[in-house]
């Protein structure tokens, strides 16, 4: 197994990383990069993300925006925990086995707790089960094993209160029933979501590239109505658009065609470039950052940890709902995007604890 730290290397792109290590082990064909963003407020809490880039620097560039916006995340979500992530390059599909995730657990094992790792886009439970039998530093563990099992629906339940809090800012109601909300993307998060949103009294439509996703929820769900990927966010009655599929989705076309008043999903870096954020509020659209909005599921790893309940969690993400409010309120009295006023109170904590 080896282990090279490319910190100084990834400095050149970030400047603000504490630590980025390459792991490799060709015995099990493991390829991984891990980044430590913060560790100011705690050791750095992130998922593992197992999947296929098409480089190496793909994925160098993807592990760093992450692992910033979980700093960012565990900040506001007033966890006392920094900010990390870890990607896994490869197909999880072909190439996950028990003895690459072990080989993963020894590497995570290496950086002496400073990072605690858990599930993301492509892992599981299971595979945080594998991970936990070579690393003491895994949550998103199984109940069985001691852990609080998967953190998707402490997520989902997070953006609700998030988009709760977004339509009585904009709405001055904190309901979404009758409202129209188009999910894209059928995943963990975005089928949970889709509950959530039917159990609000919401009209909702579901789009997603898989199409056995979209029939599995809209068959569960009878009044849910699929549409096209393409046609969702043009949707004459959108009232609230929410990305739960990867990062990347809100572009400029996207931008110029989106109907909704409210953007607020589940999904991580959906700003594709520098700068969305302006053009969405030029166009008078509310967005809420995805970073603080689905904290939930850092909120139940951070149970997992303090050994809190079930119930003690639920409590604690449904906290988003202020914490939402409390950003979208700052925004509009010093006239900057939501997106600049929660990395502002996210850095104003963590500054704090320097002090």
């Amino acid at each position: 197994m080896e282990i090279v730290d490319i910190t100084t290397e990834a400095k050149r792109d970030s400047g603000d990383h504490e630590k980025v290590v390459m792991c490799q082990d060709p015995r099990t064909g493991l390829r991984a990069v891990i980044a430590l963003h913060s560790t100011t407020l705690g050791p750095a809490l992130g998922g593992t993300r197992f999947q296929t880039y098409a480089t190496t620097e793909d994925a160098l560039d993807d592990v760093l925006r992450l692992s910033r916006g979980m700093t960012y995340k565990n900040s506001l979500a007033g966890l006392n925990l920094g900010g990390g992530k870890a990607v896994v390059l490869g197909d999880p599909e072909r190439e996950k086995s028990e003895e690459l995730l072990l080989a993963y657990g020894r590497c995570v094992t290496a950086l002496d707790g400073r990072y605690l790792t858990a599930c993301d886009a492509g892992t599981d439970v299971a595979d945080m089960d594998i991970v936990a039998r070579s690393c003491p530093y895994t949550l998103g563990r199984s109940k069985r094993t001691g852990g609080l099992g998967d953190t998707s629906g402490l997520t989902a339940f997070g953006v609700v209160q998030g988009m709760k809090a977004a339509a009585r800012h904009r709405w001055g109601t904190p309901t979404l029933h009758d409202r129209v909300v188009g999910v894209a993307g059928l995943g963990k998060v975005g089928s949970l979501l889709v509950t959530h949103l039917v159990d609000e009294g919401a009209h909702v439509l579901v789009t997603d590239i898989r199409e056995a996703a979209v029939e599995q929820v809209v068959r569960r769900h009878p009044g849910v109505h699929a549409v096209a990927t393409t046609d969702l966010v043009s949707h004459p009655e959108l009232d609230v658009y929410a990305p739960c599929a990867l990062g990347g989705a809100l572009d400029d076309a996207t931008a110029e065609a989106l109907t909704a008043d409210i953007i607020c999903g589940a999904a991580n870096n959906q700003l594709a470039r520098l700068g969305m954020d302006e053009l969405l509020a030029r166009r008078g659209l509310l967005y809420v950052p995805d970073y603080l909005v689905n904290a939930g599921g850092a909120i139940q790893a951070m149970g997992e940890l303090r050994h809190l309940s079930p119930a003690e969690c639920r409590d604690r993400a449904r906290n988003i709902f202020d914490v939402t409010l409390g950003v979208l309120r700052h925004a509009e009295e010093t006239n900057i995007t939501p997106l600049a006023a929660a990395d502002h109170i996210a850095r104003q904590r963590i500054s704090a604890s320097r002090d």
